[in-house]
C-alpha cells in the first residue's frame, strides 16, 4: 500500500516523558519520567529535553508523520516537525518516539502535541505549563 491509499492510523497511547530508551536486542521501550505538566519560575523558559511517545494501530505502508506543538489559548503553533515512517502490518502496533531538545515555551498555559499522518489528524496530547511559586525565604 502506498501512503495515499494506506489506512488511517489510530492512536493506542501518547505520553510525554523526560527520556525514552530503546533496549538493544529486545527493542523494548522504557519511558522515564512520565509527566502531565511543566513548571518554571520564569518565562520564557527553554525545556532542555523531552520525549513524545506514540503507539499507533491500523497503520500500514509509508506515512509522512507530523508532530505539532500548539499553545491552546491562542492556537499558536510553537514548533512542528515531520518524519517518514513505514509500518509493515496494520495488525502490529507501531511506535514513534520524538526526542525534542531546547523547546521554548513563552508563557504558562495549556499546550497540546498534535499528531498527523499524511496531513490527517490522528490525535492530541495536552499538558499544562505552570508558573512556579517561589518558596518563601526563611
Amino acid at each position: 500500500m502506498n501512503a495515499a491509499s494506506g489506512p488511517h492510523p489510530s492512536l493506542n497511547a501518547m505520553l510525554l516523558c523526560d527520556l525514552t530508551i530503546r533496549e538493544q536486542g529486545t527493542g523494548k521501550v522504557s519511558l522515564i519520567g512520565i509527566f502531565e505538566s511543566i513548571s518554571s519560575a520564569r518565562f520564557p523558559v527553554v525545556h532542555r529535553a523531552l520525549s513524545v511517545y506514540a503507539k499507533l494501530g491500523d497503520a500500514e505502508g509509508e506515512y509522512a508523520i507530523r508532530l505539532e506543538l500548539m499553545r491552546l489559548d491562542d492556537s499558536h503553533v510553537v514548533t512542528q516537525g515531520t518524519l517518514r515512517a513505514a509500518f509493515a502490518d496494520r495488525m502490529t502496533p507501531g511506535e514513534l518516539i520524538f526526542a525534542l531538545e531546547n523547546l521554548g515555551l513563552e508563557r504558562p498555559g495549556r499546550y497540546e502535541f498534535r499528531l498527523f499522518a499524511n496531513d490527517r489528524f490522528v490525535a492530541g496530547k495536552s499538558f499544562t505549563v505552570l508558573q512556579a511559586v517561589p518558596a518563601p525565604a526563611s
